[in-house]
C-alpha cells in the first residue's frame, strides 16, 4: 500500500502561536521576560522547544545557555501540554488531502519530533487523530528525526510499504530524513520560511494541500 507520512507542526498545523507562549510562560517562571515573538520567531518554534530557549538565551545574553535550556524545557512542555491548542490551526486544505488519499487507498500516518504524548493530546483535542493510522514522536524510540528509524516506524503503524512511500514536511530535519531513508520528500512553502525551502531540493513543493495529489502520484505512482 502507498503511504504517505507527514510530519505535524508547520506541514499540517501551524503550532507557533501556543508553541511560543509555552516558552515565554516558561521564561516567566525563570524569571525573563518574554524574548520570542509570534510572526517573528515562527520558524524557530517549528524547530522545537530548546531551539527557542536557546534563541532566548542569546537575546537576554546569557552565559550558561544549557544550563538555562535544560531548566527551562520541563516547564515549557508543562505550559504546552495545558494550553495545547488555544491558537493552534491546521492549514487551509490539510484535512481534505487527508481524507482524499483515505479514500484513495494511501495509508497515511505522522512522524514529528514533538513528543508523542503532546502529539497524541494536540490531535485528539482536534478531533482528527483518528483519521492517521500511525503516529510516532520524538520520544517513540531512542532516536528522532532526522534518524530514519522514526519515518520508517511511521509506515510500519501505518501498514504502508517503505518501497512506496513519501515524507511530507517543511524543514531541513525533514529533507535529511526522507534523504537517509531514501525516499522522496515534499516540502510545504506555507511556512514562515515560504519557498526558500526551494534551496533544500526537495523532489516536489506544495503550495497547497489542493496540489498534494498530483504529487503523490507522480513520485510514488
Amino acid at each position: 500500500m502507498r503511504c504517505v507520512i507527514f510530519d505535524l507542526d508547520g506541514t499540517l498545523a501551524d503550532t507557533a502561536g501556543d508553541l511560543i507562549a509555552a516558552a515565554n510562560a516558561a521564561l516567566a517562571v525563570m524569571g525573563h521576560a518574554p524574548q520570542l515573538v509570534v510572526g517573528t520567531d515562527d520558524a524557530t518554534a517549528f524547530r522545537g522547544g530548546r531551539a527557542m530557549l536557546r534563541l532566548a538565551a542569546e537575546r537576554l545574553s546569557l552565559d550558561e545557555h544549557d544550563t538555562m535550556i535544560e531548566a527551562g524545557y520541563p516547564m515549557l512542555l508543562d505550559a504546552y501540554g495545558a494550553e495545547i491548542d488555544r491558537h493552534t490551526k491546521l492549514y487551509p486544505g490539510a484535512m481534505e488531502a487527508v481524507f482524499r488519499l483515505r479514500s484513495n487507498g494511501i495509508a497515511v500516518g505522522i512522524c514529528t519530533n514533538k513528543p508523542e504524548a503532546l502529539a497524541e493530546t494536540l490531535l485528539t483535542r482536534m478531533g482528527i487523530r483518528h483519521e492517521f493510522a500511525g503516529l510516532v514522536g520524538a520520544d517513540t524510540l531512542a532516536v528522532r528525526k532526522p534518524d530514519p528509524a522514526p519515518f520508517f516506524e511511521a509506515v510500519t503503524r501505518a501498514q504502508g510499504l517503505s518501497e512506496r512511500s513519501i515524507l511530507i514536511g517543511d524543514t531541513l530535519t525533514d529533507r535529511e530524513t526522507a534523504r537517509a531513508a531514501k525516499r522522496p520528500c515534499a516540502l510545504v512553502t506555507f511556512g514562515p520560511t515560504g519557498r526558500a525551502v526551494a534551496d533544500l531540493e526537495p523532489e516536489a513543493l506544495i503550495d497547497h494541500f489542493d496540489g498534494l495529489d498530483e504529487v503523490i502520484d507522480r513520485l510514488i505512482p
